[in-house]
């Protein structure tokens, strides 16, 4: 089975299931993939057919799948991935003497893949981001760029690539007019404009908000606004510095998911790097997790050829220190920490995850939250 057959199989189950959310982004995504107006514009009608006829999902669904129908029925070319679009070797930017210093860092990026950045602040994220963006100077090492795209200058090289900085620029006119903005120096037609930006819309849930103003949207649909307006100009690298900040935990979530999504697209992926204070979040749709510490380099690849294999595990329960030493007796435990309000349990590599629950449960313990960060950047902050 190819990829896209895969995908379209995965949007039949979500539409089967009646998840017809996130089954509807996937078809977009699907639908978007082949390039082809006529589908985008019967996503277009259906869009508006459902804010108007919210409660109709049977009828919704029917009329999905016959889009889905028709996108299965065209090829799509995958993209090969393999081949790193962005090659650090060693790179280093200082501040001064006896001032910061990012690096030596080395790393490789490939289309189709999410890294996550992370580190406390002042170590360095931003630092990295904007010398990929070319909008610092590195001092050491050398830096790559073998795009898809020919590049004759920095500024042609800087088309391809997009940093998003924490706070964004205020905007002026609707968000629609915005959008269409943007795609006005690609060469297009006002109709084929028009409809790419109306696709972008409806993938990003702001067909309700099209017509707003800045000042009329909340900070997760602004954020929605920035990386509809980035995707439009189908970039290779995309840099995010903390997209995640000011959003409520469902609206982080669904931007993530979303993030993951255009990522993989079959024939147009980007390498995506994002750092983030959502360590939990940003780990779950990372390939790889690059986390900065006084501008050094680790990642989750090298917590898994750690030497030392010892179990780690996050506890935040109801129980006393005391109680806790007690029932881990027979569970070789090694160290009990408490750590900003939540006990972390350093175990010998014999004793498992499932031992712990098993055991926390017998004993009736409140567990309010727990999990196993043994390959887990966390174990980096609470070391």
């Amino acid at each position: 089975m190819t990829k896209a057959e895969a995908r379209i199989q995965e949007v039949i189950s979500f539409f089967k299931n009646k998840d017809t959310v996130l089954g509807y982004r996937k078809l977009m995504d699907c639908v978007m993939d082949t390039q082809n107006l006529d589908l985008y514009r019967k996503v277009i009608a259906l869009t508006d057919w459902k804010e108007r006829h919210p409660d109709k999902t049977t009828e919704f669904i029917d009329k999905a799948m016959a889009i889905l129908e028709e996108t299965s029925k065209i090829h799509i070319a995958e993209y090969d991935t393999n081949i790193p679009i962005v090659i650090g070797k060693n790179l280093t930017k200082s501040y001064g003497r006896h001032r910061f210093k990012l690096g030596p860092i080395s790393l490789k990026l490939k289309k189709g893949e999410v890294y996550g950045l992370v580190g406390e602040n002042g170590n360095g994220k931003t630092t990295l981001l904007r010398v990929l963006a070319k909008e610092i100077q590195y001092q050491g090492g050398h830096l790559e760029f073998h795009f898809k795209n020919v590049y004759h200058s920095d500024y042609d090289l800087r088309s391809h690539l997009v940093y998003i900085p924490q706070r964004t620029q205020k905007w002026y006119g609707s968000l629609k007019d915005n959008l269409k903005f943007v795609l006005s120096n690609y060469n297009m037609s006002p109709e084929e404009n028009e409809t790419r930006v109306l696709m972008m819309i409806a993938r990003f849930g702001l067909w309700n908000y099209k017509d707003l103003k800045w000042h009329e949207l909340s900070s997760g649909y602004k954020m929605r606004f920035e990386l509809a307006r980035t995707l439009l100009r189908q970039p290779e690298l995309l840099l995010l510095d903390e997209p995640l900040a000011n959003l409520d935990v469902l609206a982080q979530q669904v931007i993530l998911e979303d993030l993951k999504s255009m990522c993989n697209s079959i024939n147009n992926p980007i390498a995506l790097i994002l750092s983030s204070q959502q360590l939990y979040e940003v780990e779950k749709i990372s390939d790889k997790v690059i986390y900065l510490k006084d501008g050094q380099y680790k990642d989750n690849k090298a917590i898994i050829e750690d030497e030392n294999n010892q179990l780690i595990i996050e506890i935040d329960c109801d129980a006393k220190r005391e109680s806790l030493l007690k029932i881990f007796e027979d569970l070789h435990l090694e160290k009990l920490i408490y750590n900003g309000g939540i006990y972390v349990g350093y175990f010998h590599e014999t004793t498992t995850f499932s031992q712990v629950l098993e055991v926390l449960g017998k004993q009736q313990i409140d567990v309010t939250y727990t999990r196993n960060i043994t390959k887990s950047t966390r174990r980096f902050f609470v070391s």
